[in-house]
């Protein structure tokens, strides 16, 4: 009986064993598992952001607070016990906003919420006075006839759709960035858009906009939705409707920023590199929470957590606090450069630039070869109510240049339902961002740098996929 016994509770205890490795609980996804865990419960990544929220605050490139960020990021790293830390320079010519105005003059004389775009000419100092000419789209703009907009304030009202994964993004932003341009070239003095935003607060969204050579240089501005609906109200009165904008924008001198960066060095390879990580700028009229300070805490957070622990990955994980991805990726740009002859021990990257909602999903880009990887991810994950979605991940902004030159990429979904309320406005502040949510992300984020720091198999690229989110 006594044999019997002790064959069962054998038996047993096989069964138990194998159906815990099956469901993730090998002795390495058991360590990463509680670091998992541990991060849950942890304020971290929150602590770090209220440091770089309160301390520095808006970070728009070029500015005194630039350079006050660039010293927060490499201090913070060493306190926080990174193994390596430098700076990498980065170069680009700087704006400056300005003062702002703009009102309706005629036929009902109101003030407006009005930002000017990045990059945008200031108009002189008088202002600019004139008649709107209203289009819903960029694209009714650009198929009106020439000159119809000769001596007029061009008016773009499309309004952002609202996603989770924020797809509504681009059809909207296209009037961002060209707006300028197809006004000028229907004879307009100025142009003003609805902000590209989900919100109804009266707080403009700044963000880049372009000019083109050739094309005359007109001044370009958003304003806040809650105007954009008065200005379509009174435009549906059939009268004519006058605005007066304001803008002092101009450009500044050539600046010179810092990419930050700090790594935890892997046992085996350490010159192979796993790279996550935020971009450090952001725009001025919030303090850049979560935008992209989120993405800049989380990260950081996720790897002390793996470099804090008893049994460290094989690889690197390296975070790069990326300078100046706003006015065009540009420390991304730098780095890729910098860096192009080290592609092959970039194994892979994740880039967090979506705000502070919970991960909700994640997706590869990688080889057939790779998949058990994946699959490990996958099941350490699914605690944190991620699913995997597909093997087609695009890169995170500043991860293009690196994957245009062949680094495979994951992408870690955040749920953006409310992104879009706070994007570029002066809304982006730390009382927007819960704690918990953030805690989840670290925690993704550790899952996926420490499988993919400590894979059997080198992590090599899948199958091109258009970039960007």
């Amino acid at each position: 009986m006594n044999k019997m016994k002790s064959l069962f509770i054998a038996l047993l205890g096989s069964s138990i064993s194998l159906a815990a490795m099956s469901h993730g609980q090998t002795n390495d996804e058991k360590h990463i598992a509680a670091l998992r865990d541990k991060a849950l419960n942890s304020n971290l990544a929150y602590d770090i952001l209220e440091s770089l929220t309160t301390e520095v605050g808006p970070r728009m490139a070029g500015t005194i607070q630039d350079e006050l960020a660039v010293k927060w990021g490499v201090a913070k790293f060493k306190e926080l016990g990174f193994d390596k830390v430098w700076t990498e320079p980065v170069e680009y010519d700087t704006w400056v906003r300005g003062s702002e105005s703009a009102e309706i003059t005629s036929p009902y004389p109101q003030p407006l919420k009005v930002t000017a775009l990045g990059f945008s000419v200031g108009t002189p100092a008088s202002g600019i006075q004139a008649e709107v000419i209203h289009f819903k789209t960029i694209e009714d703009l650009m198929a009106a006839p020439e000159g119809i907009a000769k001596g007029k304030i061009v008016f773009i009202s499309r309004r952002m759709e609202r996603f989770r994964n924020g797809k509504g993004y681009g059809p909207a932003v296209k009037a961002r960035g060209a707006g300028a341009v197809e006004a000028s070239k229907k004879g307009a003095l100025a142009v003003v858009i609805r902000s590209i935003g989900t919100d109804s607060h009266r707080v403009p969204h700044t963000g880049m906009m372009r000019y083109k050579d050739g094309i005359n240089k007109i001044p370009a501005a958003a304003l806040s939705n809650p105007d954009a609906d008065l200005l379509e109200r009174m435009l549906a009165r059939k009268k004519p409707v006058s605005l007066k904008l304001s803008l002092g924008a101009h450009n500044g001198p050539k600046y010179t920023s810092q990419n930050v960066i700090g790594e935890m060095t892997g046992t085996t390879y350490p010159e192979q590199k796993i790279v996550i990580g935020g971009h450090l700028d952001s725009w001025d009229l919030g303090t850049g929470a979560v935008d992209d300070g989120a993405g800049v805490a989380l990260t950081m957070a996720a790897a002390k957590f793996i470099g804090d622990s008893k049994m460290r990955p094989k690889r690197t994980i390296r975070v790069v606090l990326w300078a100046n991805e706003e006015q065009g990726l540009v420390g991304a740009r730098a780095y890729a450069k910098a860096h192009q002859a080290d592609l092959a021990n970039h194994i892979t990257g994740a880039e967090s630039d979506f705000g502070a909602g919970r991960i909700y999903a994640f997706s590869s880009n990688v080889t057939e070869k790779n998949m058990p990887t994946v699959e490990k991810m996958k099941r350490l994950m699914k605690p944190l109510g991620i699913e995997y979605e597909n093997n087609k991940a695009g890169p995170g902004p500043d991860l293009i240049p690196m994957y245009q030159l062949g680094m495979s990429v994951f992408r870690l979904s955040q749920d953006g339902t409310d992104y879009f309320d706070l994007h570029h406005t002066g809304d982006d502040t730390l009382d927007k961002v819960d704690p918990k949510a953030l805690a989840q992300n670290v925690a993704a984020y550790i899952v996926f740098a420490y499988v993919a720091a400590d894979s059997k198999e080198t992590i090599t690229r899948g199958t091109p996929v258009k970039s960007g989110r």
